[in-house]
């Protein structure tokens, strides 16, 4: 359990990682602290006296304490890298994300670079966390796998403060849209336009999707899906479209589900937000001895392993997985060359990446009884 002195000192370490703090700026007075944390002038003073013995602060006689420039730390001015490289996942060991940290592990390896691992698990909380280990540790540069990356994310200071420290990073997957950062992403809004219309070319007409949407990578294929039916002029069903985020994704699309395959007029075909949710699918379908793809059509997104495993092989969307860790670990090396001001193979700027989909058909979907091949 964490003493009121330690509470102290870590919330004013935070508050200079998030940028509360700015170089230079004076920091909350003794009497301040003492009444935001309920502590006595002692306890505040001792937390701030560690904090500048460790140069996080400095103080300036008859003015105050201040926020030292951590910018101007051995890690920056030396010139000297540490060869240490941060991953940030929303997961590490779920789904494709092995593939993805292989690829890059790999790689690095190869080159020299030690690698950390890490996991938000999908939550804004602990991504502060992970990047605040980041901001005080050697890193010489960070590959990042955003936290919900289609909604407001409370820890865009750190993302600045990163900047502010010279600290190179990438985003994989999605993107802080306001940070308009180097990113290394899938065409997703392409790929769930590619996923429908191929369910809309085999005569479907009423399609289901499933979009986790706390997730950019969602509300992109959400958006592709929906630019597939106007493309050929089918009408979306009402209860077409259903939505869910991280923390209801284990129940929401199956009750959900199982509800819309009990109504009166059912949908013949799904379009799933990944390969996982369309398995869980596939075990409701069986449960209600539905075929697929006799009687049902499916289609997911990312041609994970358990995607082929499966009895029912997934017509999906090709996801590069492996070679999307690779070419993450190829661009923040060149970045820290970039930095150091060290030759890279080419002269070329580091620019974003983007994966085009392509769709793999194996035997989830097939032509609709009495319908035949559409095209446009």
């Amino acid at each position: 359990m964490s003493t009121k002195y330690d509470i102290v000192k870590q919330e004013i370490q935070s508050r200079i990682l998030d940028g509360t703090y700015q170089p230079h700026q004076k920091i909350s007075s003794e009497s301040e602290l003492m009444k935001q944390f309920g502590v006595s002038r002692h306890t505040v003073r001792a937390a701030i006296g560690e904090l500048v013995n460790k140069g996080w602060l400095y103080r300036e006689q008859g003015a105050g304490t201040f926020c030292a420039d951590r910018s101007l730390d051995n890690r920056s001015s030396s010139g000297v890298t540490q060869r240490n490289i941060a991953i940030i996942t929303t997961f590490i060991s779920d789904y494709i994300f092995p593939s993805i940290i292989r690829g890059a592990e790999s790689f690095l390896s190869q080159h020299g670079y030690n690698v950390s691992l890490f996991s938000t698990n999908n939550d804004h909380e602990n991504e502060k966390r992970i990047l605040e280990k980041i901001l005080t540790e050697p890193f010489d540069g960070v590959i990042i796998e955003p936290t919900k990356s289609a909604i407001s994310n409370p820890n865009i200071g750190y993302y600045l403060n990163m900047e502010h420290q010279n600290i190179p990073y990438i985003m994989i997957h999605a993107y802080y849209e306001e940070l308009e950062p180097l990113s290394i992403t899938m065409n997703d809004e392409k790929g769930g336009y590619v996923q429908a219309e191929h369910l809309i070319q085999l005569g479907h007409t009423n399609i289901v999707g499933f979009f986790k949407t706390d997730d950019l990578q969602g509300v992109k294929r959400m958006k592709g899906f929906i630019k597939a039916h106007r493309h050929y002029g089918v009408t979306i069903n009402p209860n077409g479209i259903v939505t869910y985020d991280s923390s209801d994704k284990v129940n929401k699309p199956i009750q959900t589900f199982m509800k819309l395959l009990d109504q009166g007029v059912k949908p013949t075909a799904i379009v799933c937000y990944n390969d996982e949710l369309a398995i869980s699918m596939l075990e409701v379908l069986r449960e209600k001895n539905i075929r697929v793809p006799e009687d049902f059509s499916m289609v997911g997104f990312d041609d994970s392993l358990i995607g082929r495993l499966t009895a029912v092989k997934l017509t999906t969307i090709q996801h590069p997985q492996s070679k999307m860790g690779e070419t993450a670990a190829k661009m923040i090396v060149d970045l820290i060359k970039e930095k150091n001001n060290q030759p890279k193979k080419t002269n070329n700027k580091v620019q974003s990446i983007i994966f085009e989909p392509s769709l793999i058909v194996r035997n989830s979907t097939k032509i609709l009884e009495g319908k035949t091949v559409t095209t446009k």
